[in-house]
């Protein structure tokens, strides 16, 4: 099908005009959070009430299928820069769909069910580095942050739809279900073999086959996005047990369809002021934003949940885009081997709030309060990203070495 070559027309901070690919990619972006949330999202019931697994085994497999989907993003970002994005993207399918093939025979066999899960894990922590620098192969700078938005919202609508449509039957058809979304992922992996190859942005310096995967890494970027990650999944670890304590499940599930609308409907809305915003006014907003949402929780009623989690959905909504945007300004790597870094950071902040954030949660029930949980939560937020201004002049590059032509101060 050709290669793909730069495009300068249209208008220079939309999305206008996207080609075949992209427009494929980003339905392919809103299919493969669908069918992955048709699933993923039910795991601890299934291996619990179906396989009969113990809910502290569930736990560890669950807290390594979390750690494997994120930090192993650095491994696909390295792969692509080997094979090329569009090989990543078809190797991280087929593993993925294998995955859930897996998932179907773990009815019949169960011990399947733990190794097919890693699989489906491994196989997205390969595929998302490769998704995103693809879509934004040969776009301009300032146009950059709305591809990204785009894609971030077709994948948050797919996370949202998924559950809604897998909930009756996670339980009484898993079978069924499994083979929905097994053929669903064939599918989507055919499309993606059609996909035209990419050439680089600017040839390989030399031995940089050889670079480790950290090599190059933003510091900054990477420690405020692992930070982030960090203080948001207090949120997204706890949230269920402390909402349907106080409310319900269904009402914990309004909450999430709140959150996730908001990203869908104001990201791409809000990426190219994000885009303009200096990175220091980006953390500063951000990190207020998760502040003032985890200390809202902390009330513990329905208007102060869906009101937390709405403060704390806009603060990650500036936070998670800005860091990769600055990322992608900083370091001289290929753009699948940068977020491939961002994704590393992501599992590593994501991991220690479950370990950590364990901790704080058990101390909450220990003085009979978990609002005491989101409070030390939000105190964090205040206290850890002053830090960050200790990276500052360490992570700072001269213009002239630089990979883009502006850098965010």
């Amino acid at each position: 099908m050709g290669e793909r070559t730069e495009r300068g027309l249209g208008t220079r901070t939309g999305l206008s005009p996207l080609d075949g690919p992209q427009r494929f990619l980003l339905l392919s972006s809103f299919l493969i959070p669908l069918g992955s949330f048709m699933v993923l999202p039910f795991m601890s019931v299934f291996l619990h009430e179906r396989l009969g697994m113990g809910l502290g085994t569930v736990g560890v497999v669950l807290a390594v299928a979390s750690l494997v989907q994120f930090s192993g993003g650095i491994a696909g970002g390295a792969l692509a820069d080997r094979i090329g994005l569009r090989r990543t993207m078809l190797w991280a399918l087929i593993v993925r769909t294998a995955g859930f093939v897996g998932l179907l025979l773990a009815l019949r066999w169960p011990p399947l069910a733990v190794g097919a899960l890693i699989l489906t894990c491994c196989g997205a922590a390969l595929y998302l580095p490769a998704n995103k620098a693809y879509l934004i192969h040969g776009v301009e700078d300032e146009r950059r942050p709305a591809y990204l938005s785009a894609g971030n919202a077709a994948l948050n609508a797919g996370m949202a739809m998924g559950p809604l449509i897998a909930g009756p039957f996670v339980l009484s058809s898993p079978g069924s279900l499994f083979v929905a979304v097994t053929a669903l992922f064939v599918l989507v992996t055919a499309g993606h073999a059609r996909l035209p190859s990419t050439t680089s942005e600017r040839p390989p310096s030399p031995g940089a086959s050889r670079q480790g995967l950290l090599a190059g890494v933003a510091l900054l970027p990477f420690a405020a996005n692992a930070m982030s990650f960090y203080l948001y999944f207090h949120f997204q670890h706890f949230l269920a047990v402390y909402a349907v304590e106080r409310a319900s499940s269904m009402f914990y599930s309004v909450v999430l369809l709140v959150c996730f609308t908001l990203v869908i409907v104001v990201q791409p809305l809000a990426s190219g002021l994000i885009r303009r915003m200096p990175y220091g006014l980006a953390l500063a907003v951000g990190f207020a934003g998760l502040a003032a949402g985890l200390a809202v929780l902390s009330i513990g009623t329905r208007p102060s949940l869906l009101a937390g989690g709405a403060l704390i959905t806009l603060g990650d909504i500036v936070l998670f885009l800005k860091n990769d945007l600055e990322a992608l300004q900083r370091s001289p790597r290929s753009d699948a081997v940068i977020f491939g870094q961002q994704r590393l950071a992501a599992g590593l902040g994501a991991c220690a709030s479950g370990v950590l954030g364990g901790q704080l949660y058990s101390i909450g029930e220990r003085t009979g309060d978990s609002g005491v949980f989101w409070l030390l939560a939000a105190a964090q937020c205040l206290l850890l990203p002053p830090l960050l201004l200790m990276l500052r002049r360490r992570a700072a590059r001269p213009a002239q070495l630089s990979r883009r032509s502006t850098v965010a101060p």
